[in-house]
């Protein structure tokens, strides 16, 4: 049996507010195995963006903890839990999360350049090509399209090779078409990567891609159940890309 890549233990996440302690995810526990895809879906304010940054490490909580590829998240300081997402986790963010005043190349080569690759500009050019930007490399965030910030910020989470592949509504900030195109490429991306993705959505036709869904309903798990929808057919990416 393969080891998860990924197990949330006992996880709860408590702030005090006016009225005083307000439990925003209780008791939640799974497990995720290598390259299995899950969405957590639920209603607005049900604490699915919470669970995520507590399973990227990047907020704490109450009690419980998460295992990241075995290391324990929150036994470790801060510094060595940005060391080890920087090794093993990529993000994809609604708001692209790019950075203005670097260019299509320059964000995808940032966290190679921060690994001390030597080879970050060719890999990252490759990885943008790969997602159809090839003539996009010299362009800031400014001058590109929601769909092409987007396929940008794919090519620089899935630069590192992650095991572990965090979303967090990817299509939010785009419409219908130009969103199915960008779900498309990241569900093949990570099939040929071999990535655990961990997608939080509202979208039911999205959630239903991933072969696992985990409901989260007024902070705790209320569901898992596997999706059984069929595959995807594979993305087809135009270079240069010219989507809106």
């Amino acid at each position: 049996m393969t080891e998860p890549i990924i197990v949330v233990e006992h996880v709860t996440k408590q702030v005090a507010d006016a009225t005083g302690t307000l439990t925003i995810l209780h008791d939640i526990d799974f497990a995720l195995r290598p390259r299995e895809s899950v969405a957590i879906v639920g209603a607005s304010g049900s604490g699915k963006s919470t669970l995520l940054g507590i399973i990227a490490g990047l907020d704490v909580p109450s009690s419980g903890t998460v295992r990241l590829d075995g290391h324990d998240l929150f036994a470790i300081d801060e510094d060595a839990r940005a060391e080890l997402r920087s090794r093993k986790v990529g993000f994809v963010f609604q708001s692209f999360q790019l950075l203005a005043n670097l260019t299509a190349l320059e964000n995808v080569m940032l966290p190679l350049e921060l690994m001390g690759r030597v080879d970050a500009r060719m890999v990252a050019t490759e990885m943008l090509r790969r997602v159809g930007l090839g003539e996009r490399l010299g362009h800031y965030p400014k001058v590109l399209s929601g769909g092409e910030q987007q396929r940008v910020a794919l090519a620089r989470a899935f630069v590192v090779q992650p095991a572990l592949l965090l979303a967090d509504e990817p299509t939010g900030s785009l419409d219908f078409a130009t969103g199915e195109r960008v779900m498309q490429l990241m569900f093949e991306m990570n099939r040929e990567a071999g990535t655990t993705l961990v997608l939080v959505t509202h979208d039911r036709g999205i959630a239903a891609r991933c072969d696992r869904q985990l409901r989260i309903e007024a902070g705790r798990l209320s569901a898992d159940t596997a999706s059984g929808s069929p595959a995807i057919a594979p993305a087809v990416v135009a270079e240069p890309a010219a989507t809106p």
